[in-house]
């Protein structure tokens, strides 16, 4: 007896199903700022994300413009003649940098996001979309990565599901200070050097109670030993200088002086602009 044919609803999961992205805190600023500059009447901000690929298959974001649309419930329209000439004119800068795939504002995906995916996916294969959340509710900023996932059945596609990657966000301790305070969306004033110097502090010794109390668990048997984290410990204990403590409260000392002497130096200066200022305004008057 012959076996009968079944026709599968399968997902065409790509090639690159396990892929990952990297973003740098470039492009996040820039789509914060893109947003803040967008017209009055739209609610979300579309552009194209560049970069590349990395050797391990992951994609490295590290640059991004925003590209003007129209959006309806029903259609999305690209200004596709500026989204090619922005290319150009980044690739004779950084000619290293292609089309990786593109990014929204808002919280997840929309029901026009898979026209636009249509859209990059002829431009880059498996391009990746990004999502950032500009409205940061509740103090934190949501950004998402996805592919998308073809769902056929049998030979015929029927229609295309996005699938979350996993979204790296790398930051120097300067830029995670500049994001935290973009995060809280309304600050009295951008901190000074001396009181971002002391959160980072705050910051180190928190992490560093956190080593004690993990080192503390696995001596107890507490918790079970995990040899990457052990050995990723011993390596950052033999990345630090050996240093005494009279030259290490010495290195820390000119460092505070330095940072000081700076301040000075600028207080003197704008209270010399502002006198300038006041005398030029006296002389007119006369």
């Amino acid at each position: 007896m012959a076996a009968a044919d079944h026709t599968v609803l399968q997902f065409s999961v790509p090639s690159t199903a396990s892929l990952s992205a990297k973003v740098h805190p470039l492009v996040i600023f820039n789509i914060c700022d893109c947003y803040v500059r967008r017209p009055d009447q739209a609610e979300r901000v579309i552009g194209t994300l560049l970069g590349s690929v990395l050797p391990d298959g992951a994609v490295d974001i590290r640059n991004s413009y925003a590209v003007p649309h129209t959006e309806s419930s029903e259609q999305v329209a690209l200004d596709i003649e500026y989204h090619h000439n922005m290319l150009v004119s980044h690739q004779k800068v950084n000619p290293k940098e292609v089309i990786v795939g593109w990014y929204s504002t808002g919280l997840g995906v929309t029901g026009g996001s898979a026209l636009i995916h249509d859209f990059y996916s002829r431009e880059v294969p498996n391009p990746v979309h990004l999502t950032v959340d500009t409205g940061f509710r509740n103090g934190e900023g949501t950004i998402k990565a996805y592919v998308s996932v073809n769902l056929s059945l049998g030979d015929r596609q029927l229609a295309a599901q996005f699938q979350e990657i996993p979204l790296d966000l790398r930051m120097v301790e300067a830029e995670r200070v500049g994001f935290d305070i973009l995060k809280t969306t309304a600050v009295d004033k951008l901190p000074t050097d001396l009181e971002g110097m002391e959160v980072t502090m705050e910051r180190l010794l928190a992490l560093i109670d956190d080593i004690y109390k993990y080192v503390d668990d696995v001596v107890e048997e507490r918790v079970p030993a995990d040899n990457s984290i052990g050995r990723f410990i011993a390596d950052t204990v033999a990345s630090l200088p050996k240093l005494s403590p009279p030259a290490f409260d010495k290195l820390v000392n000119d460092s505070l002086q330095d940072q000081l002497l700076l301040l000075y130096l600028s207080s003197i200066t704008r209270t010399q602009l502002s006198l300038a200022e006041k005398l030029n305004t006296a002389a007119q008057i006369l």
